[in-house]
């Protein structure tokens, strides 16, 4: 498993609470883990998940995602991946 950057663990932190999964430890999850679909291991989460998880983002980080932003997408295969691109986008604005 790989260890978890403070930004990785922070951008952990708000999925969890965003979607209330009580059954992930945001300080224990591998951040290369996939977010979407039902591979193992992996979060299992869903296209409403996502929409949850966009709105968390834009109230935590003023960060607005879009949909049909080919970067987004592919940001939404992994915790890190995510978390990279909401600190880009952080640092850009």
């Amino acid at each position: 498993m790989n260890a978890l950057t403070t930004d990785e663990r922070q951008m952990a932190a708000v999925i969890v609470a965003a979607l209330n999964l009580e059954h992930i430890q945001a300080d224990t999850v591998d951040p290369s883990m996939p977010l979407f679909g039902q591979t193992t291991p992996g979060w299992g989460l869903d296209s409403i998940d996502a929409l949850e998880i966009v709105l968390a983002i834009q109230q935590k980080y003023g960060v607005e995602l879009k949909a049909d932003d080919a970067s987004v997408t592919r940001a939404f295969a992994s915790l890190r991946a995510l978390t990279q691109l909401v600190a880009e986008r952080r640092a850009a604005a």
